[in-house]
This record gives C-alpha cells, sequence and structure tokens, in this order.
C-alpha cells in the first residue's frame, strides 16, 4: 500500500481541460487524481477535524469546514450566503464588511448548466469556470453580468420560476446529461422574464444588470471510465474508511466500483490517502 498524502482536505483543484483535470488538496500538497483511475484507492478519515479558518480542532465540521464559532461569525458562512437575495451589506450588519467588500460587492455572473438537466446559478465572475466543474455540469453559458451578489440573487430568483436551481446529485452520477440547446433556453428565458429584467433594472440601474448575448457554450467532459452501477454514499463520520477501484470523477464526486463520495462534504477532515497496489 503507497501512501498518496496525508493532511487537511480541501474540495479538489480543477482545471478546465478535455477531460478536466482534477488535484486533491491536503493541506499545502496537492496529488494528481486523473492518473489513479482504474486503480484501487483507500481514503482513510485519521479522526481529526480542524477548521479551515482558525485551524481550532473541533468534533463536527459546519458549513463545510468550520467551527462552530467561526460559523457564528464569518461572513462566508451567513444565510446570505446560500440566499443571496437577503444581503444585509447595506442595512450596515454584515458580519464582515471588508470581506462584503471583496466578495459580494463584485461583478456576478447569472449562467445556465446542463448538469443533471438545466439548471440556473450565479458565481462571482472570477469562479468561472471552476464554479461550472464542481457542479458537474457538461454544458455551461453565461447569461448575465450583475454589478452585486445581492442583485445577481434576485436576478437568479426571477429566473428560477422557469427553469430549477438545483442539481439531482444521484442523476449526475449516473450518467451524461442529454446536451441541451442553451442558447435557446437563454432566449425563451430573457423573452419570459423580459418585464422581470426591466424592473431590475429600473430599480439598480441598467448597467448593473446587462445581458451577454455574445457569450458561447462551453462543453466540459469528465475523466470517467464507467458510471456506478449503483449509487452509495461513502460516510467517513460512521465508517473512517472509503475503498475502492476508482472508475471516474465529476463535480467534487469521486465514484468507486463500491461508492461514491463528495470531496467537499469533508472540507478540513484529516485524511490520508493511499493506492492499494494490485
Amino acid at each position: 500500500m503507497i501512501e498518496l498524502g496525508r493532511g487537511s482536505l480541501s474540495k479538489m483543484a480543477v482545471q478546465l481541460d478535455a477531460p478536466v483535470q482534477y488535484s486533491f488538496r491536503l493541506g499545502d500538497e496537492q496529488v494528481s487524481v486523473n492518473p489513479l483511475l482504474g486503480k484501487t484507492l483507500r481514503l482513510e478519515y485519521l479522526g481529526a477535524i480542524h477548521c479551515s479558518h482558525c485551524g481550532r480542532k473541533t468534533k463536527s465540521s459546519y458549513s463545510q469546514g468550520y467551527c462552530y464559532p467561526c460559523m457564528q461569525k464569518l461572513a462566508q458562512c451567513d444565510i446570505c450566503i446560500m440566499s443571496p437575495e437577503r444581503c444585509h451589506y447595506e442595512a450596515g450588519t454584515c458580519r464582515e464588511p471588508s470581506w462584503g467588500e471583496q466578495f459580494c460587492m463584485t461583478d456576478h455572473v447569472v449562467y445556465l448548466a446542463n448538469s443533471s438537466g438545466v439548471k440556473v446559478g450565479i458565481t462571482r465572475a472570477s469562479q468561472i469556470p471552476t464554479r461550472w466543474i464542481d457542479q458537474g455540469a457538461s454544458q455551461a453559458l453565461p447569461i448575465l453580468r450583475v454589478a452585486t451578489r445581492q442583485q445577481s440573487g434576485f436576478v437568479e430568483d426571477l429566473l428560477r420560476s422557469q427553469v430549477a436551481d438545483k442539481t439531482n446529485w444521484r442523476a449526475l452520477l449516473k450518467g451524461d446529461a442529454a446536451p441541451v440547446d442553451l442558447l435557446a433556453v437563454r432566449e425563451q428565458l430573457f423573452d419570459s422574464c423580459a418585464s422581470g429584467l426591466v424592473e431590475l433594472q429600473q430599480r439598480f440601474g441598467i448597467q448593473a444588470i446587462q445581458p451577454l448575448s455574445e457569450q458561447a457554450v462551453v462543453q466540459i467532459s469528465y475523466p470517467i471510465d464507467a458510471y456506478p452501477a449503483k449509487i452509495n454514499s461513502f460516510n467517513l463520520d460512521k465508517n473512517p474508511i472509503a475503498e475502492g477501484t476508482l472508475l471516474g470523477i465529476k463535480g467534487q464526486y469521486l465514484m468507486f466500483d463500491s461508492g461514491v463520495i463528495n470531496i467537499r462534504k469533508y472540507t478540513a477532515y484529516q485524511l490520508a490517502i493511499h493506492e492499494i497496489a494490485a
């Protein structure tokens, strides 16, 4: 058994390529994952979680990698991260105004993606294409550039009256999504939501919400030899070892012949990763 690395786990680093290139991140160490396809791996939880912000040892991980005190005080753990339209920066009650200025009061992109079907989403402009890859999208299309995170949340809220905003993770791991004409979906959305978009432009200014009509659809492929016959999830809190032959990688999921694991779920867990020789 060969140890490939150990340390505090973060979500896998990704690079858009054909297929996407993945790396484990274990503290300061990175381990390329793509060459491990077809090999038998063991992921072992070492029994400790250290907050990804302050380093404090914690019995449980909150908001994907934080201790409870940090979860309570950090702006990046506030409810407005999941519900951007509930941003309270302008009310003067942001937990960390300087963090809000850097990450929320900046350009965001509203996009369409095809993962388990068409969905609408938002992300900071700087997070493209990472956000799409993390969601396992096979196609993606930016459709609007918006001045702030809160405003992008209002736009997303409008558009999700017509199209989903969630990914079915089980469907994602059962096979490739059928191709969709995202350009046509964009035009249908712009037509059906035209009055709502105009109202938002009138509220925030026409420059704050701008259609991106010249963008091309981005095609994304993943390193997958085969999809698992059955979707069983490993739970490191109940059983500290996840082991099997690596069949593929999609989103932040590793797909083994024995089950699947969402790497992002175990952010800040102390992990050892081994390759088991044939």
